[in-house]
């Protein structure tokens, strides 16, 4: 997900993106440590998902004061 197609959805959805990214990471990472973990790659991808949402409700937050 790029943050074009993040900006076009509403808070709330964001937040239930945001949701099942950081689940997806912390399978990610539970697969990574235990040596399953075929692309370690998508472990970066989830972190910059992550942070890409989180600064998009930032930008919102600041937006609406």
């Amino acid at each position: 997900m790029n943050a074009a197609e993040l900006r076009e959805k509403n808070s709330t959805e964001l937040r239930e993106i945001l949701g099942e990214v950081q689940q997806e990471r912390f399978g990610l990472r539970i697969q990574h440590c235990t040596g399953q973990l075929e692309k370690v790659t998508r472990l970066k991808e989830t972190r910059r998902i992550v942070a890409r949402i989180m600064t998009i409700l930032r930008e919102r937050e600041l937006a609406a004061k």
